[in-house]
């Protein structure tokens, strides 16, 4: 539960393993921005942005001072603190909006729909990242010898290819070796920077906005041109809050403050200082840092640290798209946790699979990075502005923040949002038509499912009926009863079990003993086995129809027979054997109609959608040959 940020919140522990960890995962992607932040800057637009004292100190003032604004102060600050059960993102920062205004309030509805526009623009974030990152790191050979120009391609393919079969070791596992590798990054950040400003220490009069300010006055075309490269200095902050649910906010706080931040920014200062005084390295800015002789591991330190970069939106991506499949927005995906302590740390096979092959495509068509860079920042920007928009809905209806004060962080800290995002609208022709394609995509598929869902399972729940009238008419009816337990895992525990009904108005017959079982989630680590059964009887006293609620933690496995098993222990009095239980999954299937609810081509890909569901078999541990499905139909 989020509190509001003037209400004293609990101290957590952010022990230093758990920092290190989230370096590996949570900073990759804004951590690595250097190697290709200002080498854009000065490359956009013809070189419209010159090598001199002016225009290099105004960039490098705009790229700070988006740190410590955008980075800073709106998530770091506010917007991390707006966590849904430990979860962040926009589609869990929707959810929250939602339970507290009510699921039929207008503004719950409207960051439901700016959610899901925010979560497309982040898929295409997620597909461009590891492609821009990881090829502007390996085309640093070229500096060494341009005759290498030629394997930069293969070898970002085959480096891509490596990180997503690493994903279903699990981003705590991949974080403890990633970690470490990103603190000496963010330290040889540091020591790249130092010397360049100590040789020229007026660089660090851009720590003043003035110079930011001042370049934006003196030539407003071409400092508005610059803000569309310097977005690439804070993309991965959408990641920061989005991964914040695989370690928590304390941890990502403390290695922002006392490494991350102050490592980039006396990078970006030192690559401000030597361009002033070797105007020529404008060509690389990043790699010209280093001398000679340490050009080739830094290119090799490079290709490490876009990789965990890619890992940041890799992982972001599994916690929204969890999200999404719990708010209806996707159909159900099979996810596998991979830590027994941190909630958030999952993995996702099939968007792993979807997010490589889309990877691999942009490498393969678009072959370097520059090519990338135009379609690099629209996604960004526009997710950083849905975020903060939502973010000051929730300040406003639900923490009832005064509004002096949600008018000054929607005046700074939206103002420049919304220049960043308006200088990447500029190059929507010129390459920027990409996210914006990626995201239209994943609204269609979002709003189908949503839509589908909500008409189906509304049948669904109509077909099943309450399940209270059930037994009220069973005990009027003279229903034979037949030896053995039949078990009916069920996720609604007010309607009746598809199966159950089926398997009554089919057999005209009922098991002696029937279980409803239902696995509930209650958001945390692990729920204690004598503190997980409820159980509940249905109907008349000795009918024999029990109602088993099951409540488990994201770390204990939604396994039915060992529940059954727990229930039988807690509760002796119920009398059965569960090693003699007979499985009745519940099945809803869906077929082509003829109905107007839905136009055909959204009837279509929703079925589409439906065979991507988790098998519910294996999901829930049934034994197979102890498993019978039973359902039934509907048209759409």
């Amino acid at each position: 539960m989020a509190l509001p940020l003037d209400a004293p919140r609990p101290r957590s522990k952010a022990p230093a393993a758990l920092v290190v960890a989230a370096m590996g995962v949570v900073f990759g992607d804004i951590g690595t921005s250097p190697l290709y932040s200002m080498q854009t800057v000065f490359s956009i637009h013809g070189g419209a942005v010159r090598a001199t004292s002016e225009d290099v100190l105004g960039v490098i003032s705009m790229v700070i001072w988006s740190l410590l604004l955008i980075v800073t102060l709106a998530y770091i600050g506010f917007i991390m603190r707006a966590d849904n059960h430990g979860e962040g993102g926009i589609l869990s920062l929707a959810a929250l909006i939602r339970h507290k205004l009510g699921k039929t309030s207008h503004r719950a509805g409207a960051a439901v729909v700016l959610a899901i526009i925010g979560a497309s623009l982040f898929y295409g974030d997620s597909l461009i990242t590891p492609a821009i990152s990881v090829m502007s790191a390996i085309e640093g050979i070229e500096v060494v010898d341009p005759g290498f120009a030629e394997y930069i391609v293969p070898l970002s393919a085959l480096i891509l290819t490596g990180l997503f079969v690493a994903q279903r070791w699990g981003t705590g596992k991949i974080g403890k070796a990633f970690g470490p590798v990103m603190v000496v990054w963010f330290l040889v950040l540091l020591v790249l920077g130092v010397p360049k400003v100590v040789e020229n220490p007026s660089v660090l009069r851009a720590l003043s906005p003035t110079y930011a300010i001042a370049f934006a006055l003196d030539r407003p075309f071409i400092a508005f041109i610059a803000l569309g490269a310097v977005v690439l200095a804070v993309t991965g902050v959408e990641a920061l809050y989005a991964d914040m649910g695989h370690f928590g906010r304390r941890p990502i706080m403390l290695g922002w403050l006392y490494l991350v931040l102050p490592a980039l920014a006396v990078n970006y200062l030192g690559q401000g200082a030597m361009i002033l005084d070797h105007p020529s390295t404008i060509t690389n800015p990043f790699f010209n840092l280093a001398p000679q002789w340490a050009r080739i591991p830094l290119v090799a330190l490079a290709a490490c640290a876009t990789i965990i970069a890619s890992q940041a939106v890799i992982s972001g991506a599994f916690s929204v798209s969890r999200q999404a499949t719990r708010s209806s927005l996707l159909p159900r995906l099979r996810v596998v946790q991979t830590s027994r302590e941190q909630g958030g740390q999952i993995y996702m096979p099939t968007v792993n699979i979807l997010l490589f092959l889309g990877v691999l495509t942009l490498v393969l068509v678009f072959r370097s990075s520059g090519n990338l860079a135009a379609a690099y920042g629209l996604s960004v920007t526009g997710t950083l502005l849905l975020e903060l928009s939502l973010f000051l809905l929730l300040a406003q209806a639900v923490w009832k923040w005064p509004f002096a004060k949600v008018a000054a962080l929607a005046v700074f800290v939206g103002g420049l949002e919304i220049l960043l995002f308006g200088a990447n609208a500029v190059k929507v022709l010129s390459g920027g038509w990409l996210p914006l394609l990626i995201a239209a995509c994943f609204v269609v598929v979002m709003m189908t499912w949503k839509r589908g869902s909500r008409i189906m399972w509304g049948r669904r729940a109509s077909m099943e009926g309450p399940i209270e009238a059930f037994t009220e008419q069973l005990a009027q009816s003279t229903v034979q009863r037949v030896a053995g337990l039949a078990v009916y895992p069920h996720g609604n525990p007010a309607t009746v079990p598809l199966a159950l009904r089926r398997n009554l108005e089919s057999n005209h017959v009922l098991h002696e003993n029937c279980v409803v079982i239902t696995m509930k989630n209650i958001g945390v680590p692990h729920v204690r086995a004598d503190q997980r059964i409820t159980v509940t009887h249905l109907g008349e006293p000795g009918n024999g129809i029990v109602r088993i609620l099951c409540k488990v933690g994201f770390n204990d496995s939604q396994d039915v027979p060992q529940a059954l098993r727990l229930a039988t222990m807690e509760y002796p009095e119920l009398g059965f054997d569960p090693s003699e239980a007979m499985y009745m999954l519940s099945v809803f299937r869906i077929e082509p109609g003829q109905d107007s609810c839905m136009p055909r081509p959204q009837k279509t890909l929703f079925r589409f959608l439906e065979k991507f569901s988790a098998n519910r078999t294996q999901a829930l541990h049934l034994p197979p040959e102890r498993t019978t499905v039973m359902g039934a139909q509907a048209e759409l």
